[in-house]
Order: C-alpha cells, then sequence, then structure tokens
C-alpha cells in the first residue's frame, strides 16, 4: 500500500483522529508505526468488544505494529474492579479470549503483541515518570480526564486519580506512536497529549472509534452483565439477548443493532464481496440480500426493513462468528472458573 491507502485504511469508520495531520506524517515518515489499545481486564469480554477488533484488523492489513496492552494495575485501580489475587488469570483469560476472536476475524495475530502492564510499569524508570507527571498535574485536572472512564464513586480512591496518568505514559514506554481507543477514552487522550510536553516526551497520535450501546441503549460494560452479550454465550444466549435488544423500528438513535452493522458486519461482508442475507416469509417482502451497509440502512430507516427480521438474520451471523471463540475456551472452564468465581 502506498501512503494514501494506508492511511484510508487507518481512518475507516473511525470517529476522532488527534490529529489527522499528524497522522498523515507520521505515516510518511515512519515505515512501520506502532500503535497500541489498552484493556483493563475486568469483567468478561463481549462483543462492544469487536467493534475495536475491526479496527486492529485495519491497522495491521495497513502496515502497522499492533500492540495490546493487558493493563493489570489499570484494572485494580479502577475502583478495585479486579482484586489484586485475579489479576494474573484474567490477563490470561483475555490473551486467550482475544487471541481467537482475532483468529475468527481473519486477523493475522502474528502481527499482534500482548503485553502485561505490571511487566514493564513497576520498573524504576516507570516510576520515576509517573512522580514526574504527578508533581505537574492537578488532582481536579487528573479527576476530570478519567470521568468516562473509570467508576470513582462517592468517595473517590487516589489510585483513580492515577489511571490518566499511568495511560500517557504507557505510550512513552511501549514505544507507540499511535493509541487508539473508544470515544469514551477522548479525555484521557487529550490529558496525554498536554501531558507528555510537561515531561520532555512527544505528544503521540490518538484515535477513536465510536462505541456500542447495551442490549437496553446506555454504555455496554464488561463488568454489568445485564447490558452485554459475552463472546462466550451459546447461540440460544444470542439469539435471546439480540431479540430483545434495543432497535425501534426506522431510528438509529441509540441504536446497538444497527451500529454493529455498521462497524462490524457489514465491514466484513464488503471486504469479502459477501452479501447479507436477511431471511423472511413472501408475505413480508421474501428474502433480502444487502451488499453494502449503506443499502440496509435505506431499508431500515425507510421501515422496509423490520427489526425482528434483521435481528433473527444478525444472531446468525454473530453465532457464526463466536463460534471458534467458544470453541476455543471449551476446554478452559478451570481458567474461568480462577479468573471469575462469581461467575
Amino acid at each position: 500500500m502506498d501512503t494514501q491507502e494506508k492511511l484510508n485504511l487507518i481512518k475507516r469508520n473511525t470517529a476522532e483522529i488527534l490529529t489527522a495531520e499528524e497522522l498523515t506524517e507520521l505515516l510518511k515518515n515512519k515505515a512501520e508505526p506502532v500503535v497500541y489499545l489498552g484493556y483493563a481486564p475486568t469483567g468478561r469480554p463481549h462483543i462492544g468488544y469487536i467493534i475495536p477488533a475491526m479496527k486492529i484488523k485495519d491497522f495491521v492489513n495497513a502496515g502497522l505494529k499492533v500492540k495490546i496492552l493487558l493493563a493489570d494495575i489499570h484494572a485494580y485501580l479502577d475502583n478495585m474492579k479486579s482484586p489484586l489475587e485475579l489479576l494474573d488469570k484474567r490477563v490470561e483469560f483475555y490473551k486467550l479470549e482475544f487471541s481467537a476472536l482475532y483468529k475468527s476475524l481473519g486477523i493475522d495475530i502474528s502481527k499482534i503483541e500482548f503485553i502485561k502492564g505490571s511487566d514493564f510499569q513497576l520498573s524504576k524508570e516507570y516510576s520515576l515518570d509517573m512522580y514526574r507527571l504527578a508533581s505537574q498535574s492537578t488532582a481536579e485536572r487528573a479527576k476530570h480526564a478519567a470521568a468516562e472512564v473509570v467508576k470513582f464513586g462517592d468517595t473517590p480512591k487516589l489510585g483513580g486519580f492515577l489511571y490518566p496518568l499511568l495511560q500517557t505514559l504507557d505510550e512513552e514506554h511501549l514505544g507507540a506512536d499511535i493509541q487508539y481507543g473508544g470515544v469514551d477514552q477522548r479525555k484521557i487522550f487529550g490529558f496525554a497529549r498536554e501531558s507528555h510536553p510537561k515531561i520532555g516526551q512527544s505528544k503521540r497520535v490518538e484515535i477513536m472509534t465510536p462505541m456500542l450501546p447495551g442490549i437496553s441503549g446506555g454504555k455496554m460494560s464488561a463488568s454489568e452483565p445485564g447490558s452485554k452479550i459475552d463472546l462466550l454465550d451459546s447461540a440460544a444466549e444470542i439469539g435471546a439477548k439480540i431479540n430483545k435488544a434495543y432497535c425501534p423500528e426506522g431510528d438509529l438513535q441509540d441504536n446497538g443493532i444497527m451500529v454493529f452493522m455498521k462497524y462490524v458486519l457489514m465491514v466484513l461482508k464488503e471486504d469479502k464481496g459477501e452479501a447479507f442475507l436477511v431471511q423472511r416469509p413472501e408475505k413480508f417482502g421474501g428474502n433480502k440480500e444487502y451488499k453494502t451497509y449503506a443499502e440496509l440502512e435505506k431499508d431500515f430507516t425507510d421501515k422496509a426493513l423490520h427489526p425482528e427480521d434483521l435481528k433473527k438474520a444478525l444472531a446468525k451471523e454473530l453465532v457464526k462468528i463466536l463460534a471458534p471463540v467458544r470453541e476455543a475456551m471449551v476446554d478452559k472452564s478451570d481458567l474461568i472458573k480462577e479468573a471469575y468465581p462469581e461467575n
């Protein structure tokens, strides 16, 4: 690919880039830029994680080096969502499950490096940088930066204030040129870009994609089981959850079904040159194939495609996508119990 082709692929389906101009210059001047995405291993991953997985696929195909940070210390700092004694098992669980998901989506995982946060975040150099940045950061600014990501509660713990500082330093110590995340990360990304120069470091490019709404609208959360479809849910569970998902006829607002169609399923179909099949009785218009998301969205907003028919077709496709993930984890029941004993 030339620079423009790489840029088009990297920018595909993004919500915001800080900044597009810097990204263009980076691609012109560096043969293999490093992009990193961080995950705090708290609750079990859900289908909202497939949207960033699709972006990782774009990064790999554009020739970027991808690092996945399994941020165990971050998970503990976020209102102690992950007890210290469970962190190692949750990191192992995330790595295995993500590897299976990425393979299912057709991603070359040999191009991806998984890194455990505590393997470098406890070093002398990292700690010194954290103290340097802490001396330049106010509590108010740190809390504002983390507000969309960290659950502070009525009596905020100090750990939540450190969260954005660590995420800023991760860019430097992972050797990243780009950090990628959902739009919920925007305040932390802004904090990072203003903080690096204060301690003599270079600001990075920040790339964001939309979030997948929860089953009933709002945010789909790994730590809130009622809001999500788990990557290990059975075919019956997937069908039942999609059936009750918020998807008002003709309405795109907070519609997680249509968001998933736009950023995941139709991208997979279009890249393969395949059509998305909706099966329905002749009295309701008969079967219909969609080759692009634009075609599907038009029929949906025109109320020519009913949510019930769309949901049934999506459920079948999602079951296929997640089948290899369930298969990869079928003999990992002991690990799952150790990582998530409450389940």
